[in-house]
């Protein structure tokens, strides 16, 4: 990396993508301000490590003059846009970029950037998968999740750099891009999401679409055929496109074709692989694998491995992750499911009467399509946490049994066992986020998936 001695990097939110960005601004030679509200243990823990690389950090509060100063400010995707140092800076006619706008300045790798409402995570490693199935050097990042992917910053900084990165990236980092363009651009789908976050739904779909204002001519896009807002939202947008689909052939693009999933990216019809050789949970995820073959097709891999790659992808933590089975009740972990649309979907994906547990965060979504889902497959929900009491309500006054319970997190896994019969499915999909119980929706499903292990072993 060059150096860059006398540029001044101000980083706003000492997380990991913060931490990322500050080691990254670091190493290219810069002087770094950091600084976080937080004094909190793990903050101040990293905090103390770049002080002992020659960062000046800030904990419990922010020096607005000396961000202000900076010659670029980089700004963590969990700070909203409007928290107060955010609100000063662009009274002062200060502006900033997000963490992977600012790693983006030192990647010169082809770059594939997932995202969409629900599914990134999934199509962005299968994607990632099927590239080293083909023989692709390829790093994974992003929002993906510390188990899966560091952020962008740390991908940035690796050396040697690989042949092929894909980032996944949420609605906040795409908020704050400038000049970062990928090669290839993956849209899942497009619902709702984060109006805990968003005064309105337009407002989280105007970040999602600063994907598209950042292509340019030479830019492939995957996009979602079945997905009319997907496509609306890529209208006009420079490049070629491809399109996946669940319901009709999608030339160019990838679909379904009975059991065989289909791609065609201007050869003529490739059958590549079937149903049966993916081994992630749901119709849904058919959708995600067919985005992964055409992301890892317009990255220029062969499909020779492609049957091999989704037959070796197993399915990630916290996404319909089955757990176990109890006194033959099966237990599937998709505590990730913080929305309503990923909740509905995860019910929709499942065959058989379904105990599905609900709460947490109330991000203020109507619980309205949850219910619709609900209806004929669920036996009964279990509401809980901060949103239990609207959730209960919302549920009970559509007519699904309901039992709200107040109480921590065992006594709601518990009730839903109880309800639950042989045969049955036991779902955490909360359609809520984490923060009022746990510290993020991981640390809810490992609790979930303990809760499953040692029920299993007291039902011996």
């Amino acid at each position: 990396m060059k150096s860059n001695e006398r540029e001044t990097i101000a980083v706003i939110g000492l997380g990991a993508s913060g931490d990322a960005a500050a080691r990254l601004a670091l190493a290219t030679g810069a002087r770094v301000h950091v600084t976080d509200t937080s004094s909190e243990d793990a903050v101040a823990a990293r905090g103390a490590a770049l002080r002992d690389l020659g960062a000046e950090v800030r904990l419990g509060g922010h020096a607005l003059e000396r961000i202000a100063a900076a010659s670029t400010v980089v700004v963590s995707p969990g700070i909203p846009p409007t928290a107060p140092v955010l609100t000063a800076l662009r009274a002062r006619g200060v502006g900033w970029v997000s963490e992977p706008e600012f790693a983006s300045r030192f990647i010169q790798s082809p770059l594939t950037i997932v995202t969409g409402t629900n599914g990134k995570t999934t199509t962005a490693a299968l994607s990632a998968h099927l590239l080293r199935e083909a023989g692709v050097d390829v790093a994974l990042g992003g929002n993906i999740g510390g188990s899966l992917g560091p952020p962008a910053s740390s991908v940035a900084a690796s050396r040697p750099a690989a042949d092929r990165i894909v980032l996944e990236l949420s609605s906040f980092q795409l908020a704050d891009i400038r000049d970062l363009t990928p090669d290839v651009g993956v849209m899942t789908n497009l619902g709702v999401d984060h109006m805990d976050r968003y005064a309105k739904v337009e407002d989280y779909h105007r970040d999602k679409r600063r994907l598209f204002d950042a292509g340019d001519a030479d830019t492939t896009w995957v996009l979602n055929g079945d997905d009319r807002a997907v496509l609306d939202m890529a209208r006009g947008a420079q490049g070629s496109r491809l399109t996946f689909s669940l319901e009709t052939s999608a030339a160019p693009g990838a679909w379904l074709d009975g059991d065989e999933l289909t791609v065609d990216t201007g050869g003529g019809p490739r059958r590549v692989a079937r149903t049966a050789d993916v081994r992630l949970v749901g119709r849904h995820n058919l959708a995600n694998a067919l985005a992964a073959l055409l992301a890892a097709a317009a990255s220029g891999a062969t499909l020779d491995t492609a049957r091999r790659g989704l037959r070796s992808f197993a399915p990630l933590p916290h996404r319909l992750e089955p757990v176990g089975t109890v006194d033959r009740v099966r237990w599937i972990n998709d505590s990730k499911a913080t929305n309503v649309a990923a909740a509905a979907g995860a019910l929709r994906s499942l065959d058989g009467p379904v105990v599905v547990l609900v709460g947490g965060t109330d991000k203020g979504e109507d619980f309205g399509d949850l219910v619709k889902a609900m209806k004929g497959r669920t036996r009964a929900a279990v509401a809980f946490g901060a949103a239990g009491p609207r959730a209960a309500a919302e549920m009970a006054g559509r007519g699904i049994p309901v039992e709200r319970v107040d109480g921590a997190f065992e006594d709601v896994v518990e009730a839903g066992r109880r309800l639950a019969r042989p045969g049955d499915t036991l779902l955490l999909a909360p359609a809520c986020s984490s923060f009022d119980m746990f510290e993020n929706y991981e640390a809810r499903g490992a609790a979930f998936r303990a809760l499953a292990s040692v029920s299993g072993r007291a039902s011996r």
